[in-house]
């Protein structure tokens, strides 16, 4: 029960981000989809290994790859999926309590908590640029194909 209500919350979460974006309304439901997903591996695999950077970068990888399959498909921008799609992975609350323990002179615990934000932040950015690297890949050994 709990994990129908973690995919119910990502998805209109990630869909009233794409309102805020400016996504167009036909996208919508495509944005909620791919947020959902991954915040599903997201919440899976950190259930599963307790290792949160390692379920956010394969999140964002899901992510960016979807994201480049659609916008394919639908002949619409890649960053109106994928930035969507990572809403439900960014650190916010985590970020929030570092900056928090900060002002409150708890140094060591704020430390701990912005390096894991930074880390969670840049396993976002490398997930969605692995995702880029991966695309383009596959884009140029397809072209060699069809030439030989």
């Amino acid at each position: 029960m709990a994990i129908l209500a973690q995919l119910v919350t990502s998805f209109f979460a990630t869909g009233a981000f794409g309102i805020l974006f400016n996504a167009p309304k036909q996208s919508l439901i495509k944005c909620g989809l791919i947020g959902m997903g991954g915040w599903l591996i997201y919440y899976v695999l950190e259930d599963h290994y307790h290792d949160a950077v390692m379920a956010t970068l394969a999140a964002a990888l899901f992510v960016g790859a979807v994201s480049h399959i659609l916008a394919k498909i639908y002949k619409t921008p890649v960053i109106i999926f994928s930035v969507s799609g990572i809403i439900p992975l960014v650190p916010g609350g985590l970020a929030y309590d570092a900056m928090r323990n900060f002002v409150e002179n708890d140094y060591s615990l704020a430390l701990s908590m912005a390096a894991k934000a930074f880390m969670l932040s840049g396993s976002i950015a490398f997930g969605l640029v692995l995702s880029e690297v991966i695309n383009q890949v596959i884009r140029k050994l397809t072209v060699e194909r069809r030439r030989a």
